[in-house]
């Protein structure tokens, strides 16, 4: 039997858990699973949400986060027996789902697995998905804990394969609970086992939003991405992020020494993911347009804050570095990717290629506007058309007053 309390969500009052999985700000999930003797034999309470990025009718890629799928049931959610060890299960939607396997050993339990299962053929969250039907995505994991503790997790924690984004934090669980009582006794995880500093609790009042401290130029980097033994995308650039969140600026310059990058290449789009300990990712994926022309229409990116928080933001309606087929896009001069209003890049010594790469070399460069030697003869030719201007001014002014003069001459 599956037992589901209420508790208070802030600005929200009392919600029912289980109306509550995958918001896009995820709400506490929390169960607590009886035997027959409707003693606790499971418990868990955590939050988590889901990000899926697929493949468009026209060939683009959209990235879309499950939302509240309204009703919830956990059919299948089981405390195990010496042929099943304790699962959760958890159904939303058309063909959502969600399961974490338990198994034990003499002196341990285990979070074996997770498994989640979404559905493109649901045309509502995936209107224009090219390939229809249930993905499942499973993911193991083996966290070892000692019986009768609670495993605690607070600190995110995030599992990423096959284009699908899975985010946890606040977990609480234990399996095989003893006697019906769920302990006091806590297990954590390395993460929050390596997280000393304290979170910051702010007493005073809030100040206006801060303006961050000008950094350095940030250092360029090379990155690729290889299809089979060929590169087929080239990215050089100096990558400053810009962020701001509860009225805090802060201004992160990306080193390439300890960034990687992946990625695909495709007839008409092309990703370069870039991540590092504190970037989970950042995206800039390219798209075709009018088939002569490439230009990048979607940036990503999910990152760890010095406080801990997580930030995240996505926008796939852009339209930068705008260049024919066939050639690179270059920029030396500073340049701003405004991703949104909390979220900005600021681009230097950009070179990049998302298509056609022959050999692994950059094609010939079509430079943007502030690079163009245009840009030095604007002022000459507004200092030189003044000049002009004045000269005409003065001549007319002369030749006005010479027939002045003459018109007072005596008869």
């Amino acid at each position: 039997m599956v037992c589901f309390r209420l508790f208070p969500v802030p600005g929200s009052g009392l919600v029912l858990v289980c109306l509550v999985l995958g918001a896009v700000q995820s709400y506490a999930l929390e169960l607590n699973l009886t035997d027959s003797g409707k003693a606790t034999c499971l418990y868990a309470k955590w939050q988590m949400n889901f990000t899926v990025r697929y493949e468009t009718t026209n060939k683009t890629y959209k990235t879309v986060t499950i939302s509240d799928r309204g009703t919830v049931t956990y059919n299948g959610s089981i405390c195990g027996d010496d042929q099943n060890g304790p699962k959760i299960a958890v159904q939303f939607g058309p063909g959502f789902s969600w399961i974490a396997n338990f198994s034990k050993a003499a002196s341990t339990y285990s979070i074996d697995s997770i498994s989640f299962s979404y559905n493109t053929g649901d045309n509502t969250t995936f209107p224009d998905a090219e390939d229809k039907g249930i993905i499942t995505v499973d993911e193991l994991l083996a966290i070892k804990i000692p019986l009768n503790d609670l495993f605690r997790c607070n600190s995110l924690s995030t599992l990423e394969k096959n284009d699908v984004v899975q985010n946890y934090w606040d977990v609480l669980v234990q399996a095989f609970v003893q006697n019906g009582t769920v302990s006091t006794n806590e297990f954590l995880c390395d993460e929050d086992k390596t997280s000393t500093v304290a979170p910051t609790i702010h007493t005073t009042v809030p100040s206006p939003t801060t303006t961050p401290t000008p950094k350095e130029k940030p250092e360029a980097g090379t990155y690729s991405v290889n299809n089979g033994n060929e590169t087929c995308l080239l990215a050089t650039m100096g990558l400053q992020l810009n962020i701001t969140q509860d009225k805090v600026a802060s201004v992160i310059n990306i080193n390439p020494n300890t960034t990687h990058s992946t990625g695909s290449c495709r007839s008409h789009t092309a990703l370069l993911r870039l991540n590092s300990s504190t970037i989970k990712y950042l995206d800039f994926v390219f798209a075709v347009k009018n088939e002569n022309r490439f230009y990048l229409k979607e940036v990503n990116v999910s990152m760890y804050l010095v406080n801990g928080s997580v930030f995240s933001i996505a926008n796939n309606n852009l339209s930068y570095w705008d260049a024919p087929l066939g050639s690179s896009y270059m920029c030396n001069k500073e340049q701003t990717v405004s991703v949104s209003g909390a979220f900005q890049i600021n681009t230097f010594d950009l070179r990049v290629q998302p298509f056609n790469v022959t050999q692994g070399k950059y094609s010939t460069a079509e430079e943007c506007s502030a690079d163009s030697d245009l840009n030095f003869l604007i002022p000459v030719a507004v200092g030189v058309a003044l000049g002009f201007l004045i000269i005409v001014v003065f001549i007319s002014y002369m030749i006005g007053r010479r027939k002045s003069r003459t018109g007072y001459q005596s008869v």
